[in-house]
């Protein structure tokens, strides 16, 4: 099964989770650069960072690369909501709700399919809950499709290749975790804090850029409080 891919675009995103839940008082912003002067314009706090990139034979190794080394080795807090992705273009809201999902300590969710979603699938494994919205999450399936077609630029079909990858960065207990719902689990980046959560998250993007520093089509957007 493949969705029509969520487009890269904070009001679509806003959209997505106010529809489905997520209180106004917290937004997607795009986040123009990675230097310490543009990320010190952000609103703040952040709750996560999400990364658009350009998929290529490049980043397929890249990953590789990580999946080999940092998966084996790390710990990750049993705290960390992981979502597997089971179906194709659905990376940005698998994105989106890892980034909810992971703050719902902070984000008081009103009543509506993106609680009950998490509700119910919290005390499943990352293959359970990926079923689960596959086959069950018919409130978030039809929000998804609803904003996939509203973007900027034309809604590609379900079925066309796509050549983007959304993952998701979070704190969880002091550590700086990315989310990719293609792997296996989350990684762990080491030390990190609420405060430092959008600089230490910016400095793994830079490592994606570098393995392809010509191609333009990076996108950075941040989970962060509405400015009044």
């Amino acid at each position: 099964m493949a969705w029509i891919p969520l487009e890269s675009n904070p009001d679509v995103m806003n959209k997505f989770l106010h529809n489905l839940g997520v209180p106004a008082k917290w937004q997607l912003v795009d986040v123009y650069g990675l230097d310490a002067d543009i990320l010190a314009v952000v609103p703040r706090p952040v709750l996560a960072v999400l990364l658009l990139f350009p998929w290529s034979v490049k980043f397929t190794d890249f990953n590789a690369t990580k999946e080999d080394g940092t998966e084996k080795d790390q710990t990750v807090s049993d705290k960390v909501y992981f979502l597997k992705q089971v179906i194709s273009n659905a990376c940005g809201t698998i994105a989106l709700i890892h980034s909810v999902a992971n703050n719902t300590d902070k984000i008081q969710l009103g009543d509506g399919h993106l609680k009950q979603f998490i509700d119910d699938t919290v005390q499943m494994n990352p293959e359970e809950r990926g079923e689960y919205l596959l086959s069950k999450a018919g409130g978030i399936i039809t929000a998804h499709k609803e904003v996939a077609l509203e973007g900027q630029t034309e809604a590609p079909d379900e079925n066309e290749p796509v050549f983007f990858h959304f993952v998701a960065f979070v704190e969880k207990e002091g550590s700086l975790y990315e989310l990719d719902g293609r792997k296996s689990s989350p990684i762990n980046h080491g030390s990190t804090s609420p405060d430092t959560l959008l600089e230490d998250a910016a400095e793994v993007c830079k490592k994606y850029i570098e393995h392809d520093p010509e191609n333009l089509r990076f996108t950075v957007v941040a989970l962060t409080a509405a400015v009044n």
